[in-house]
Order: C-alpha cells, then sequence, then structure tokens
C-alpha cells in the first residue's frame, strides 16, 4: 500500500525503518500517553517493524511508515490496522492511529496522513466505521481527531489512565 499527500508519502514499513521508528519509540515525550516504557535499545524497534509486517500478510494492512517528501525521511507512521485484540469492548476493528517525532509537532502532518488513511479506509477497504482512541490528557491528540471528523462516544480506563472512544461513519464523513 502507498498512499500519497502533497508533503508526505505513506508507505509500508521496511526492515531498514527500525533505526528512524526507534528515534520515535525511545523518545519519552512521543510515548507519554501511549501506556508503553520508552524503548531502550534498537534491537527492539527491529522487532515493531517486524510485528507490523505481519500484520500487512495476516491482515492486509498495518500502520504506514511516514515520509516527508522535503526531507525524504522517516518522521513518523500513520494509519489505519486491524485491531484483532479487544478495547473497549470492541474487537476486530479499523482503528485509525499515528505518531510523529516531536520537531514535526503542529506542522498538520497527522492530520493531514489521518486524512488520506481515512479516504482509504472508506473508498478502498468500503469500512462503514472507523474507531480511535486517545489518553485523556493527549489535548493534541484529540484535538486531531476531531477535526478529522471523528465524534467522540465514551470514556474508557486503560492501566495508564483514561482514554476517549472515537467514531466516524462513512455516512459523516466528508471527503
Amino acid at each position: 500500500m502507498h498512499l500519497e499527500t502533497k508533503r508526505l508519502i505513506l508507505r509500508k514499513f521496511e526492515e531498514t525503518d527500525f533505526e528512524r521508528l526507534f528515534l520515535l519509540d525511545s523518545n519519552p515525550e512521543v510515548m507519554k500517553y501511549v501506556g508503553m516504557p520508552p524503548l531502550s535499545k534498537a534491537e527492539e524497534s527491529k522487532e515493531v517493524v517486524k510485528m507490523i509486517m505481519k500484520q500487512y500478510e495476516d491482515n492486509g494492512l498495518g500502520r504506514l511508515a511516514v515520509i516527508e517528501k522535503e526531507s525524504e525521511l522517516l518522521i513518523g507512521w500513520s494509519g489505519l490496522k486491524l485491531n484483532t485484540s479487544e478495547v473497549n469492548g470492541y474487537q476486530n476493528f479499523y482503528e485509525l492511529g499515528y505518531r510523529f517525532l516531536p520537531e514535526t509537532w503542529g506542522k498538520g502532518y497527522a492530520t493531514e496522513s489521518g486524512k488520506a488513511s481515512l479516504d482509504y479506509g472508506f473508498n478502498d477497504l468500503k469500512a462503514e466505521i472507523i474507531y480511535a482512541y486517545a489518553h485523556c490528557e493527549n489535548t493534541a491528540s484529540n484535538h486531531i481527531l476531531t477535526k478529522l471528523g471523528f465524534e467522540k462516544t465514551g470514556e474508557f480506563t486503560e492501566p495508564d489512565g483514561i482514554c476517549f472512544w472515537y467514531e466516524l461513519n462513512v455516512k459523516n464523513y466528508t471527503y
């Protein structure tokens, strides 16, 4: 899968992406609301890439590496995955997620990549509904989800705190 926006390329992860992914997943600011500690070894990022690549194989999709066209660098990940574990009582659902390096925050990349992923989900996958969730204290992420058209429909408790639950129905999505 390959998606493109004005400033970004969203493509499948490759094994060589682990070093840039480690920059992301080892950063305490990035991992603050994720519910898991920052990674401490680059080897751990190799395993994350393998896990994502396995999702492509098993489910036909997974998070995508986000490449900034201008710098040609991997700056984060974004996209849909088929969430097969139970979250908030739901299982086997399309979920939108994203994570970016702090130096790219505030540039609109999460919104831009999120919109491309939603277009793909509703147009190509023919999804009826796409879900997302964010830690209640992660104001930036909650703002992005609202901006993309998601409606907050509930909240649930994770070990690291309260999360807001969002839904976006194809009928309410404006392309």
